[in-house]
């Protein structure tokens, strides 16, 4: 029997809505991922704005550049590191901060932050801030977000949900400039030479890692130091006239860098796959460091909110001096990047070659 013309249309109609509706539907399994942030104020995304801490960043002129034009919590004019990868994997909204009461219901299965302004990898890296989240209670908050998340989709979905999703750890410039090179003749510079004090971050560090990859995840980017004697506040303290960036921090960073990559290298190899993805941030920060000017920027050395030499002395605050254009500057304040040199160390993280990123950049990690 003859179907109608206008009985075949519908059908083919209804086959194609069918279609693109489990495709779009795949995509979005694909796309939505859980996302956990583990570390410091390179990545808080407003956890200490629950404690009462100096290390916070609730105040104007924070946020001036942020979606809603107010303070969050970040250590930023606007969006952060993770807010720019939870952007680039297709989440709806990056992790709220663990802390934050909003944190509830389905809002859990995006994932949370777990990062803490002030802390590092070891215990007593940032103790004259005084409460924060020091590494290991921000895994033993990871392992209750866990059992919160269980209660509302059972366990075995949790442990999918998290071996599934990508977390970002951001730890270890404290160690050194709220650390080892707090003051001169500090108790762990009087304690360690430099290089024995890096063999014992690394050392500390992977037991760090080790723990986090005991529960359940699958897929780790860990960034670098960075160029440590380079912020302006390094500049200020060590009363350089001519810009140069701190030459025993620089050393710090030169020898941490290569041992956290080789350490992470050797934790892959014992667990038989790439789950730690390393993100060379020294590398990539000193692209833009180096020459300014070809990446957009005015200056690398003078933070745009700030008070002293270089803009790199205390805290910003609504007294400080602020730039009128916070694009033109790599640093926001004394020690954190601008959101525009921040999407520029994203896309590294995204696409970068092995110059930056080792084994893969992340888009190919999760194309796996």
């Amino acid at each position: 029997m003859m179907i109608s013309t206008r009985k075949f249309e519908l059908l083919v109609i209804a086959y194609v809505s069918l279609f693109l509706v489990l495709v779009m539907s795949s995509l979005t399994m694909v796309e939505a991922r859980a996302f956990f942030v583990f570390g410091d104020s390179l990545v808080d995304s407003g956890n200490n704005n629950y404690l009462v801490t100096t290390a916070r960043a609730d105040s104007p002129p924070y946020g001036i550049d942020f979606p809603t034009r107010r303070p969050t919590g970040r250590f930023s004019n606007g969006l952060n590191i993770p807010d720019l990868i939870s952007e680039a994997i297709g989440n709806e909204e990056p992790p709220l901060p663990y802390l934050s009461p909003e944190l509830r219901g389905r809002r859990l299965l995006n994932g949370a932050n777990f990062a803490s302004a002030g802390i590092g990898i070891l215990n007593d890296t940032g103790f004259q801030f005084i409460n924060i989240i020091r590494m290991y209670q921000q895994l033993d908050y990871f392992q209750q977000y866990q059992q919160r998340v269980s209660r509302l989709i059972g366990k075995p979905q949790t442990q999918r949900l998290v071996s599934q999703a990508l977390v970002l750890i951001t730890v270890g410039g404290n160690d050194f400039v709220n650390n080892y090179f707090l003051f001169p003749y500090s108790a762990r510079s009087r304690q360690f030479s430099l290089p024995d004090y890096v063999r014992l971050l690394i050392s500390e560090y992977k037991k760090i890692l080790l723990r986090l990859n005991s529960l359940g995840v699958g897929r780790v980017l860990v960034t670098g130091a960075g160029p440590l004697g380079c912020a302006p506040a390094e500049l200020a303290r060590s009363g350089t006239s001519n810009g140069r960036c701190s030459a025993e921090l620089q050393r710090a960073a030169s020898l941490y860098d290569p041992q956290l990559l080789q350490m992470i290298n050797e934790l892959n190899k014992k667990i038989g796959r790439n789950v730690f993805i390393a993100a060379n941030t020294n590398q990539m920060q000193e692209d833009f460091l180096s020459t300014p000017r070809k990446y957009g920027f005015v200056t690398s050395k003078v933070a745009c909110c700030g008070q002293g030499p270089y803009n790199g002395m205390g805290l910003c605050t609504v007294l400080s001096n602020l730039c009128p254009n916070r694009e033109l500057y790599v640093f926001w304040d004394a020690f954190h990047p601008t959101e525009k040199a921040n999407r520029m160390i994203v896309r590294h993280i995204l696409t970068g070659t092995t110059k930056y990123m080792n084994p893969m950049n992340l888009s190919s990690a999760l194309a796996l």
